[in-house]
């Protein structure tokens, strides 16, 4: 019996180290499946994932466009409030004609030569809607008449005029306008922050997914290892008949098992990369993999604080604000239909003619007008009032949806700032059931060694401690998550302490 005893505690320790080795062996070859094939792989942080999808992202190549509209189309505006330059030239101009005279009421032949140009200067006054206008015309003229002579005579005109415009009693087109493109702007940075965030959460998102997946791969290979060296240590005992060969079965069994769990891990975690490569706008041939390293990093929130910042800074809100002026500048102008309107005219000139180009300024003569347009509306049946009622419905509705809409903000920051602190006591619950598994594991792993467990109950045993694993990795990557939703709902980066979008 001692020699038995002895032989029996040689086996053991024969087995004990052929496992570890066999152990290593496991993990060295998983782990060279695992190793990325091409020796150009890029690693890719969080980080630099970002910047890759900020630049190729179809979203935000989609809102620059918008932007860069609304820039060009406002400093078009701008510039169309300058003074305006233009010169119209007309090198020759000929034409012959048989027109009839009615005050003699005879036919005659026309023929008249001629050249002419105008420069003109147009400035719009931003401040009044007025237009200020300066025409200076130079004409040269040959001309025949048969009624009178067929002889041909030239003539040369000047002719200077200073003109202004001005509406009354209706209210400033031109600064409205130029008032609704600074809106339009203003949405379309509101528009293009929003979808920054979005993108940033929706790759946040993916990251984090794949580098669950990449985790779910390396417990896999735990797993594999842990039911391969349970294998090992059946096979070494039924060997020695110390158990019966239903129990190998059984570890072969759930040896299958893990490998088919790892397997369909990698194949997994494969089709969640091509799938982030699809999101970031790179090509699928291209070798990358996620470096992420999910911590325990909690961090304090002030709920009162984070509702007043996304109250202060929410996009959405300021958009709100838009819409509600919008509707405001559409009654001032559906206010202005069929409206009691003026406008005034003035003007002055200086016209010079001559036969002679040298005297052409020796005589002038002053031409002015002054004209005052009244528009009075009648009767429209009605159509004015019921348009004014329609806009004034239409501002009270933007009115409601904005008080609406800041009530979403409060819920959805109190929401995800429960959901934060319920991710705290989850990540804590999770950490303490990992240890507990483990410890479990272990000491019903010892009890397999010693034949007092079967292959059935440790398999048992290792699957709660993958299950726990993953759990507790679950619970970090949702707390990150939260986290995250949370900075985008108070646009405020609670990790930093800074605000996520400068105030415009």
């Amino acid at each position: 019996m001692r020699n038995s005893g002895h032989a029996t505690t040689r086996c053991r320790s024969n087995d004990v180290g052929r496992t570890r080795f066999t152990v290593m062996a496991v993990l060295l070859a998983a782990l060279l499946m695992a190793a990325p094939l091409s020796a150009t792989t890029e690693t890719l942080t969080l980080d630099r994932a970002l910047q890759i999808a900020f630049a190729e992202s179809p979203t935000i190549r989609d809102v620059t466009y918008i932007l860069e509209v609304s820039e060009r189309n406002l400093k078009a505006e701008q510039a169309s409030l300058k003074s305006q330059f233009n010169l119209t030239l007309t090198p020759y101009s000929h034409s012959r004609d048989r027109v009839f005279n009615s005050l003699t009421a005879r036919y005659n032949t026309e023929k008249v030569t001629s050249s002419a140009a105008r420069f003109s200067i147009v400035q719009p006054i931003k401040w009044t809607d007025g237009t200020l206008q300066v025409f200076e015309t130079l004409n040269w003229r040959k001309s025949s008449s048969s009624f009178i002579s067929s002889e041909e005579r030239e003539n040369y005109q000047s002719r200077l005029t200073v003109q202004f415009t001005q509406p009354l009693f209706t209210y400033n087109r031109t600064t409205l306008s130029l008032r609704e493109l600074e809106l339009s702007l203003e949405n379309a940075h509101l528009n293009y922050a929003i979808q920054k965030l979005h993108v940033e959460n929706q790759v946040t998102t993916q990251f984090l997914s794949l580098y669950y997946k990449q985790r779910s791969v390396q417990i896999a290979e735990e797993e594999f290892a842990n039911t391969q060296e349970s294998y090992e240590i059946i096979e070494s005992k039924v060997n020695a008949g110390i158990s019966a060969p239903e129990e190998l079965y059984q570890a072969d069994l759930t040896r299958a098992n893990a490998k088919a769990t790892l397997v369909n891990s990698r194949m997994d975690y494969q089709n969640s990369l091509d799938n982030f490569k699809i999101l970031l706008g790179l090509p699928l041939e291209r070798d990358i993999e996620a470096a992420a390293d999910v911590k325990k990093q909690l961090t304090e929130v002030n709920l009162v604080e984070a509702i007043n910042h996304g109250l202060e800074h929410r996009m959405e809100l300021r958009q709100k604000d838009i819409s509600i002026q919008n509707a405001l500048n559409e009654l001032i102008r559906t206010g202005a239909m069929n409206e009691f309107k003026a406008s005034v005219g003035l003007s002055y000139g200086l016209t010079a003619t001559n036969e002679e180009f040298s005297g052409l300024f020796d005589n002038t003569e002053r031409s002015q007008s002054v004209e005052l347009t009244i528009n009075v509306p009648l009767f429209d049946w009605g159509e004015r009032r019921h348009r004014l009622a329609s806009s004034q419905a239409r501002v009270e509705s933007e009115r409601l949806s904005a008080e609406e809409e800041r009530k979403q903000v409060m819920f959805e920051i109190r929401q995800t700032f429960r959901d934060l602190q319920n991710q705290r006591i989850q990540i804590e619950i999770a950490e303490k059931n990992v240890e507990n598994a483990r410890l479990t594991y272990e000491i019903n792993l010892e009890r397999y060694r010693n034949g007092d467990l079967s292959s059935k109950d440790i398999e048992f045993y290792q699957n709660q401690l993958s299950r726990e694993q993953l759990s507790e990795i679950a619970a970090l990557i949702n707390y990150k998550l939260a986290l995250l939703e949370l900075k985008i709902r108070a646009l405020w980066d609670f990790e930093k302490n800074t605000p996520v979008v400068a105030k415009r």
